[in-house]
């Protein structure tokens, strides 16, 4: 990925083409959407949360992606299916099936029913389960959560739909973490906690934690949809795969110079989430499985991304940049 890769990205193909956005009032649809009404398609937003921005010539629709029926969708030329149960902690495990699989049929359907050629998946790094060896594209999927399953069950039934029309093509990606504006996960913990002071390491520094900046995890999707190819599988993560210490000091020396950094015992901490998460509405943002998330690597690698050469050096101390630089250094 160049420096100026963005610009790069010939997205002509997009003008005047109507694209579905499943998810699209979800923080990368909301950036999806953003940046494929700039390109000058008509996007249909679908999704059963209200928009976080309004854009002119979008199209927002409230629906359920596991009912495409019901909400009476115009014919489709492309769809970018975001739609998902994603939250760990946060579901019991039959919802992350009931949305991320039946979405995905539906999904499917719709293409059928109106001669869609191409579709963009966004699947997970979930699908490998948690590991200390570097996953790759090629990598076989080994997922232990039901969220890694359900989305392991929905590649499966996008990668059958492919298979059972002539001309199609279809790019699954799968993100590592993605942070941004908007993103109120993991990466906006870790900077709150930073803002305040303090950040503290439970039991360890070296866990792998692959992450990407939103807007480059588009650049690399938005490239891969301007291939041509049938089938494109890409990991969403920069190849330097920083360890938590990496990602945290990176934060600290640019943007918290006066914050302090400890290393506290995991069995402390984790006694500590059991205790702050009975707490309810004081935003602490602490729970035992995020501590049990911190302190297990996700190691994976882009491969597809590194062999097509795009990304750039130090992409991710740039993406933190370009991070700080769209929220005005509040990071959220």
């Amino acid at each position: 990925m160049t420096d100026n890769v963005t610009d790069q990205i010939d997205l002509g193909r997009m003008a005047g083409r109507r694209v579905l956005v499943t998810g699209s009032s979800g923080f990368i649809g909301t950036h999806l959407t953003r940046r494929l009404a700039a390109a000058g398609a008509e996007v249909i937003g679908l999704d059963l949360k209200p928009q976080r921005e309004t854009l002119p010539g979008v199209t927002y629709v409230v629906g359920d992606v596991r009912d495409l029926g019901a909400a009476e969708l115009p014919k489709i030329d492309e769809i970018f299916n975001l739609a998902a149960v994603h939250t760990t902690p946060g579901h019991p495990d039959h919802e992350y099936y009931d949305t991320n699989v039946n979405g995905a049929l539906e999904v499917v359907r719709l293409a059928e029913r109106d001669g869609v050629k191409h579709i963009t998946f966004t699947s997970s790094i979930s699908i490998y389960g948690p590991s200390e060896e570097r996953k790759t594209e090629t990598s076989a999927p080994d997922p232990v959560s039901a969220y890694g399953k359900s989305k392991l069950m929905a590649e499966k039934i996008h990668r059958a739909w492919l298979g059972q029309g002539t001309g199609r093509s279809l790019v699954v990606v799968r993100p590592a973490v993605v942070f941004g504006a908007g993103e109120g996960g993991n990466f906006a913990r870790m900077a709150g906690l930073l803002k305040k002071g303090v950040f503290v390491f439970p039991g360890r520094r070296d866990t792998v934690k692959s992450c990407i900046y939103v807007e480059d995890l588009l650049d690399l999707v938005l490239t891969a949809g301007g291939q041509g190819q049938p089938l494109i599988t890409l990991n969403g993560s920069y190849p330097e795969c920083p360890t938590l210490e990496n990602i945290v000091t990176t934060l600290q020396e640019r943007y918290f110079p006066k914050a302090k950094l400890i290393d506290v015992p995991q069995g402390v901490v984790m006694a500590a989430a059991k205790g702050l998460s009975t707490l309810n509405g004081v935003g602490i943002g602490i729970h035992p499985d995020r501590v049990t998330k911190l302190v297990r690597s996700t190691h994976v690698f882009p491969g597809w991304a590194v062999d097509n050469k795009l990304f750039p050096e130090n992409g991710f101390s740039r993406g933190v940049d370009r991070w700080a630089a769209a929220t005005g250094q509040t990071f959220v």
